[in-house]
């Protein structure tokens, strides 16, 4: 079994602790069902048994984890991909950044745009690809 990362390369996902996110990135590497004493051997004993079985359940209320039964333990596994886990927090920071009112969205989109710019050109063409696509993709002329 491979160990987990020390520094996790990925940013941080908002609403996780370190520790949920190193478990997180752990359960994602290892790519199949773990169990809680997977996970203790695999961080070498720096946690104890206890507080990974309490970060594997916090995280699985959370909805970020799956579980089943196996015995009388449980094994976990992930529900949702590092990338759609990345999309659905990015999707609630929109969500609230934009509100509901168009007004208060021209500001934050004219950042976004200014950001992407800044960055690289070719993610301004990216964000303009993907702007049409939706258009075509939502227009019901276009169907």
């Amino acid at each position: 079994m491979r160990l987990p990362p020390r520094n996790p390369v990925p940013e941080p996902v908002q609403g996780l602790g370190p520790l949920e996110q190193q478990v997180m990135d752990h359960v994602w590497e290892v790519g199949q069902p773990l169990r809680v004493s997977d996970v203790h051997a695999a961080f070498r004993t720096s946690f104890a048994y206890t507080t990974l079985m309490t970060t594997l359940d916090r995280l699985y209320k959370k909805g970020l984890l799956g579980r089943r039964k196996d015995g009388r333990a449980f094994l976990y596994s992930a529900r949702l991909s590092r990338e759609a886990l990345h999309r659905r927090v990015a999707r609630r920071a929109l969500d609230a950044l934009l509100g509901r009112d168009p007004r208060t969205a021209r500001p934050v989109l004219s950042t976004l745009v200014e950001a992407v710019s800044d960055r690289d050109r070719h993610m301004l063409d990216e964000l303009e690809r993907l702007v049409a696509e939706e258009r075509r993709r939502t227009d019901p002329r276009k169907r």
